[in-house]
């Protein structure tokens, strides 16, 4: 019924929350990004040093989708985003009175943790909320939160950094993450295709009351199990399952490498051009209006044409972008530009897997799936502003790095190409 019938105002509200969701989440990985230039002068740390802290939240968020991915299909979407924003509530407030790059890395792991499981969550509760109609456009609005966020709380963090210091960053970022527990409380109940599927005690009765709230009639009994119990890890590297696993976790983790890196180091690379912090951050949120750009018009297309195609010239658009933003730019115009442009295609692929993983598991598997992908291609969200960083630091130039890491994007093509087409 759900499928077939029109998206009503509940469940376009649903999906709303889990867009502001991802949106608090792609504030919450890159604050360390708007904060790493007062960070390095304060605290007098080189490029090499600080590509590890920008990293540490990203090996964070690779554990937390892997473990808390599952625990979203075994005990529910809704305790898992509870969960999630505790920890990154916590981990930004501790990363606001760090003392030490040491202390500092450990908060901003702790953080990713949460915002690993969150992604996984929410990637589920939104394919679950949305009708088979709208379901790849709704999970690539919900992804196109991500830029969204780093758009509307960057541009609070570069005002704040004019007048104060990096911790300012995260304390705002603590507080908007707090914001959400009341907003999830009332208004986002527990998915009725996992209550379902999972049938707890009490399913008929949260399934009714969903319905209501939703305007349908409640129904007398929960449908038929179709009687799949398969769920976690070995489900998904098992049978005819694993080798869209494989090939999805490879196209994910090379590509993640390419779009960290650009999204990691631009605020570094712009203020040892000789600007302010500020004017860095205002590039990185030039990046992400690109990013948002980008991911909506894919959206859009979407509803005519394969998502897999449209990811393959995502990837393809995003290797020729990165690679064109490393040539260097004459002027902090320029640089907004060209970083818009690689934002748009780096984060057009990012949400076009996302609707990828939705349409590739079934509901027992969706969070684990996602949640498995992510995390085992969060190593590659890892690596990627380790290795430029060490690259910098052996005096290899910006536009021998940008080639390199643009070869991520390449490498996700050509494993999304072996992807047998869409049905």
């Amino acid at each position: 019924m759900l499928d077939a019938e029109p998206m009503g105002a509940f469940q376009i509200t649903a999906v709303a929350i889990c867009v502001l969701l991802n949106a608090l989440d792609g504030f919450d990985v890159l604050s360390i990004s708007f904060a790493s230039p007062g960070i390095a002068d304060e605290w007098g740390i080189d490029r090499a040093v600080l590509g590890v802290v920008l990293s540490m939240e990203l090996i964070g968020m690779a554990l937390g989708s892997i473990v808390i991915g599952p625990y979203a299909d075994r005990y529910g979407r809704r305790p898992t985003i509870f969960l999630c924003l505790a920890l990154m509530t916590a981990g930004m407030l501790l990363a606001a009175v760090a003392s030490s790059v040491e202390i500092l890395s450990a908060y901003r792991f702790l953080t990713g943790i949460g915002i690993g499981g969150m992604l996984a969550a929410t990637n589920a509760m939104t394919a679950e909320y949305a009708n088979a109609r709208y379901r790849n456009l709704s999970v690539i609005v919900m992804a196109t939160g991500y830029p969204v966020g780093v758009i509307l709380g960057g541009s609070i963090a570069s005002s704040l950094l004019v007048s104060y210091d990096w911790r300012t960053v995260f304390v705002f970022g603590a507080g908007a993450t707090a914001l959400f527990f009341p907003i999830v409380w009332y208004l986002l109940p527990e998915s009725i295709e996992f209550l379902s599927e999972k049938r707890p005690p009490d399913a008929l009765k949260r399934i009714n009351a969903t319905l209501s709230r939703m305007g349908h009639d409640p129904i007398a009994a929960l449908p038929q199990s179709d009687g799949r119990s398969h769920t976690g890890i070995s489900s998904l590297l098992s049978g005819h399952r694993a080798r869209v696993t494989v090939l999805l976790t490879v196209a994910y983790f090379a590509h993640i490498m390419t779009f960290y890196f650009i999204l990691k180091w631009i605020p570094k690379l712009v203020a040892d051009m000789g600007f302010h912090p500020s004017e860095a951050g205002g590039v990185l949120v030039w990046a992400n209006v690109g990013g948002a750009t980008g991911s909506i018009v894919l959206g859009l297309l979407s509803q005519k044409y394969s998502v897999r195609n449209l990811l393959i010239g995502a990837l393809l658009g995003a290797a020729i972008t990165v690679t064109i933003y490393g040539q260097g730019q004459a002027n902090l115009t320029q640089l907004s530009v060209v970083g818009a442009l690689a934002g748009m295609f780096t984060n057009s692929a990012i949400v076009a897997m996302y609707a990828m993983f939705a349409q590739s598991f079934p509901t027992e598997l969706r969070a684990s799936g996602t949640g498995f992908i992510i995390g085992v291609g969060r190593g590659g969200a890892a690596l990627g502003p380790i290795l430029a960083g060490f690259m910098f630091e052996a005096d290899f130039g910006l536009a021998a790095v940008a080639i390199v890491m643009a070869c991520g994007s390449v490498v996700g093509a050509f494993a999304i190409a072996m992807l047998r087409s869409e049905k």
